[in-house]
């Protein structure tokens, strides 16, 4: 089984930066592609960023390029995401969660953050 654990959410005024951590137990940690979503109020979950397993490549969402950077610890079985200049619209539940075969299997319950104008 594997868990994943967000941290590093807050309330952050606009223009201000944050960096989320999640932290990873269980089955090789290093097996799976990790990546960041978001869900704020009333909408639909959607993708931040995307991190390889190896850790040499990355993929964004357009509306947070040049904003945010997803990297990982494969030592310390661990994922962040940096995120600065934070707009109002940033805000929303984040969630890390961790692909083994395709499939993002594993998420974990996320972390808050409130962006304000």
């Amino acid at each position: 089984q594997v868990q994943l654990v967000e941290s590093g959410g807050g309330l952050v005024q606009a223009g201000g930066s944050l960096t989320l951590s999640c932290a990873v137990s269980g089955r090789s940690f290093n097996g799976y592609s990790m990546g960041w979503f978001r869900q704020a109020p009333g909408k639909e979950r959607e993708f931040v960023a995307r991190m390889s397993r190896s850790g040499t490549s990355a993929s964004y969402a357009d509306f947070v390029k040049g904003r945010f950077t997803i990297s990982r610890d494969n030592a310390e079985n661990m994922v962040y995401l940096q995120m600065k200049d934070l707009k109002p619209e940033d805000t929303a539940v984040y969630s890390c969660a961790a692909d083994w075969s395709g499939t993002y299997s594993y998420w974990g319950r996320g972390t808050q953050v409130t962006v304000s104008s």
